[in-house]
């Protein structure tokens, strides 16, 4: 297993180093041997500390993100924390899903309603890579980063599809018409 630390104002000192990998260690038994973890620490300016942590894992990216008002190992921590739950419950949701067919299809119902609002900005964008998956894994994978939507390329009409978490707490799908 590989950790990779990179740091955005701040200096990676021996110390943060060794908690990153005492922590991550621990993870070792969980992870397979080439598995690579990235670690990206950030000083805001307003002395903030960010942790952010992606792992990817077989079929799935595990993302995490904590943050401190002055105390990086607290965000260290925090952030660790965080991609170890998920990393235990992708495990188990894997193992459910050999024992037994955990993921039975469901319909899902298109979104109903949709406010739009004037004078909205992008104020963050973020670029992902795009697999084909099934519905049942765009699930799992959503539940895992812990959004309330996923976009995924549907791996049997090769079509991009969304999937929605809805305000009555079912789920949504968008596929587009042929």
């Amino acid at each position: 297993m590989k950790t990779n630390i990179t740091a955005k104002n701040l200096i990676i000192t021996p110390g943060i180093t060794n908690r990153i990998i005492k922590k991550t260690d621990k993870m070792q038994r969980y992870l397979n041997p080439n598995t690579e973890i990235s670690v990206h620490l950030v000083k805001e300016k307003n002395k903030r500390r960010k942790v952010e942590i992606t792992v990817p894992v077989r079929g799935a990216i595990l993302r995490a993100e904590a943050s401190s008002d002055n105390n990086l190992f607290i965000a260290i921590d925090a952030a660790l924390a965080k991609i170890e739950r998920q990393i235990h419950k992708h495990r188990t949701k894997l193992e459910d899903r050999l024992k037994v067919d955990a993921f039975a299809d469901t319909e899902l119902e298109f979104i109903e309603d949709f406010e739009k609002e004037d004078n909205l900005e992008i104020v963050k964008r973020k670029f992902y890579t795009v697999r084909p998956m099934s519905v049942d894994d765009a699930i799992m994978q959503m539940e895992l980063l812990g959004h309330s939507f996923f976009v995924f390329v549907d791996q049997d009409t090769e079509q991009t599809n969304v999937l929605y978490l809805r305000k009555d707490g079912n789920l949504g799908l968008l596929e587009p018409e042929n």
